[in-house]
């Protein structure tokens, strides 16, 4: 609000101290081509013009070099103004003189600095000096030269000059108001409580249009509800209601137009329309008669809601008097809600979606480690119910295998928990280093699934985020449980480089190899079906890139994970 107040009164100083100028020399210019008037003070005339030239050089250099004036610079040249404007009337010919049409120039001085207060006061003083002259001290009124027609027209003149100024005035200073009060759009929305979080959007919105009341209606395209949200300075009703309650709520014709009407419950009111080819007049009852009803509407001024995801409709109540004005001010307040919809709704969507994926997230977690891990535990506890009777040593051993790979996933499981609450979470990075926890899982598949496996981070595995390190630490267990349990792998080998932008993992095994032969690509696997699909699903869901190598001797994959994504 200060910012734009401060440049429109940059422009308005430069306006006039360049019109002061002008003004001052083409009088001076005047009297000297025609010297007719002034007759008696010729002299005295003379110099005040020429002081006065001067001073209006001065003060537009000022202004210029400057850029800007001052509230006390303002006044005092105001001021002078006005006693030039009096001397050079009183030293000619008083009411009568020809200088009087320079009032005009102080009344569009003073409209221009302070608005309508300005034009009211400087308005008030230059008719009283107007008024003094004609009285004093010559006794003007009693001159056989003074013309009181005259006179009484230019007070008249005066008075609706100013009274038209000061119109402007008042004008431009709501404008600006309102100007201020766009550019200072509250931040709430209406994610999920609209009738909370749209007092702040609607109450604001009724400030902008001058309004008591303000309805507003919408429908979602993928949700078959209509949205009521009445705001009052009482507070907010928000209501959901059948699609059709309220009909098409507007009448044919009008659904993508602006529009007011000073009396919606009758059949024939006047709507006031503006439409692309310009204001419209027509008879009809604008609103729907259920609409009208529930709201006691009288006086509307509606404006269409037109959103990517959202359509409905703005309803200004109980204004006065609406002009065309307010159509205009009531479409860009409905697009700024109506952005304001469509963004909470679209946040509201990726909200879910965002659920969605950490759901499926989650899914992969526990399928990729927990279960398979008591799949293992299962095997080994079948093997120990063998085993217990004819060699108890080695069954205790297996006992012992299981409750570590117990042990082992509960403290998984736990990390995992700890992820998803890591404003709780206050253990140690080192106790969750993504090369310690990649040994473990080499050791425990070497002791479940007794084969050869091993894990080599080269080089040193860099500082990175917990959710890279468990999207890594997932991809390579699913990697490698799968060589082991679907292609009976006895030899695993997984090696993971990194470079400032990718994790590079290859995992290499001797078992029996896929269900193909030769060379693909995460696209040609995904046309075809063909791979591991969870393990697939999880590096494109990470933006990543998957080559399978498959032969009857074994199988390498190389897969390639961008750390940006990830949040390295």
């Amino acid at each position: 609000m200060t910012q734009l107040r401060f440049h429109s009164k940059t422009r308005a100083e430069y306006l006039i101290a360049t019109g002061r100028v002008i003004l001052s020399a083409f009088f001076l210019f005047a009297v000297w081509l025609d010297p007719s008037e002034p007759s008696r003070y010729a002299g005295t005339t003379y110099g005040i013009l020429c002081g006065y030239v001067i001073y209006s050089l001065l003060i537009g250099a000022l202004i210029w070099r400057k850029g800007f004036g001052w509230g006390p610079l303002n006044l005092v040249t105001h001021s002078i103004d006005l006693l030039v404007f009096a001397c050079l009337m009183f030293l000619t010919t008083g009411p009568n003189s020809p200088f009087f049409v320079y009032f005009i120039f102080i009344l569009v001085c003073a409209t221009f600095r302070w608005q309508w207060r300005g034009t009211l006061w400087t308005a008030v003083a230059a008719m009283s000096i107007t008024v003094l002259l004609a009285c004093y001290p010559a006794n003007l009124l009693l001159d056989q030269n003074f013309e009181l027609n005259r006179f009484i027209i230019r007070i008249a003149y005066l008075a609706v000059v100013a009274g038209l100024l000061g119109y402007l005035g008042a004008y431009e200073e709501s404008m600006r108001e309102i100007l201020a009060m766009l550019s200072q759009w509250p931040r709430e929305t209406l994610p999920e409580e609209p009738g909370a979080d749209g007092q702040g959007m609607l109450g604001h919105a009724a400030a902008i249009l001058r309004v008591p009341r303000v309805v507003l209606l919408w429908e979602e395209e993928e949700e078959p509800w209509l949205h009521v949200l009445c705001w009052t300075p009482e507070g907010c009703r928000y209501e959901w209601k059948e699609p059709g309650v309220f009909g098409d709520i507007v009448a044919e014709g009008l659904e993508r137009a602006s529009f007011f009407t000073r009396d919606a419950g009758s059949g024939r009111a006047l709507v006031v329309c503006n439409t692309v080819g310009g204001l419209q007049q027509r008879h009809c009852a604008a609103l729907h008669p259920e609409l009208v009803k529930a709201f006691n509407i009288c006086s509307a001024c509606v404006s269409p809601l037109d959103g990517e995801k959202i359509s409905g409709y703005l309803v200004a109540l109980d204004r006065g008097h609406p002009t065309p004005d307010d159509l205009v001010l009531g479409g860009i307040v409905a697009h700024e809600i109506a952005a304001r919809l469509d963004h909470a709704l679209l946040l509201k969507q990726l909200q879910q979606g965002a659920a969605a994926d950490e759901r499926l997230r989650l899914a992969h977690d526990l399928h990729d480690g927990l279960l398979q891990s008591l799949a293992g535990a299962g095997l080994q506890l079948a093997t120990v119910n063998r085993l217990i009777d004819s060699d108890p040593a080695a069954a205790r051993e297996s006992i012992g295998q299981v409750q570590q790979l117990l042990a082992s996933e509960q403290r998984d499981l736990r990390m995992q928990i700890n992820d998803m609450k890591p404003l709780f979470s206050r253990r140690k990075t080192e106790e969750f280093g993504l090369t310690k926890r990649l040994e473990e899982l080499a050791g425990r598949i070497k002791r479940q699934w007794e084969v050869a496996c091993s894990v080599t981070c080269h080089p040193a595995t860099p500082r990175l985020q917990r959710g890279t390190e468990r999207e890594i630490y997932f991809v390579v267990h699913e990697a490698l449980i799968n060589a082991v349990r679907h292609a009976e792998a006895t030899t695993l080998r997984a090696e993971i480089r990194f470079d400032s932008q990718w994790a590079h993992i290859a995992v290499i095994d001797d078992g029996r190899g896929f269900g193909f032969l030769g060379r693909y690509d995460q696209d040609q696997l995904s046309d075809l079906k063909r791979g591991p699909v969870t393990l697939r699903e999880r590096i494109d869901a990470l933006n990543g890139k998957l080559v399978i190598d498959s032969s009857e001797c074994g199988a390498r994959i190389d897969i390639t994970l961008p750390l940006t994504e990830l949040g390295g």
